[in-house]
């Protein structure tokens, strides 16, 4: 396409909430961490190398019984407050502005798992009830 040789309106959008089509077989529950899949599908946070922090979830959404995209969920990105991990894998105030990574839908950890774990994005916080973590 050839540069602009007028004004344009260009569209716009609040980049913080998607709706995602969710991978087949999967529930996604209201205030989890969602994740995009390889293929580009809403799939609970979980231990994995191939999966894209993608926000949190702002409804249930079961397809459990559906193929690839049957049902959609609405995912808001931002900074929340997720579960921390235990013993070696404990977040502190250490980590505030390094990359922590996806245990489950509601859990992060400070190492990736030996590269068994997917980022789940930039820890901003930690205090006595878990890890803000931006996800962007």
């Amino acid at each position: 396409m050839a540069a602009l040789t007028d004004a344009r309106v260009t569209p716009r959008r609040d980049a913080e909430t998607f709706l995602r089509g969710v991978a087949a077989t999967k529930k996604i529950f209201e205030g989890s961490l969602v994740c995009l899949s390889a293929t580009g599908f809403a799939t609970p946070g979980a231990v994995a190398t191939t999966l894209k922090a993608d926000g949190i979830a702002l409804t249930t959404v079961d397809n459990t019984s559906g193929a690839d995209g049957a049902v959609s969920v609405e995912v808001r990105k931002g900074t929340f407050r997720f579960a921390n991990s235990a013993a070696g894998d404990l977040i502190t105030r250490a980590e505030i502005g390094t990359t922590c990574y996806v245990v489950d839908d509601q859990t992060v950890a400070k190492t990736n798992g030996t590269n068994t774990r997917s980022a789940a994005g930039i820890v901003v916080d930690v205090d006595a009830q878990g890890v803000w973590v931006k996800i962007a």
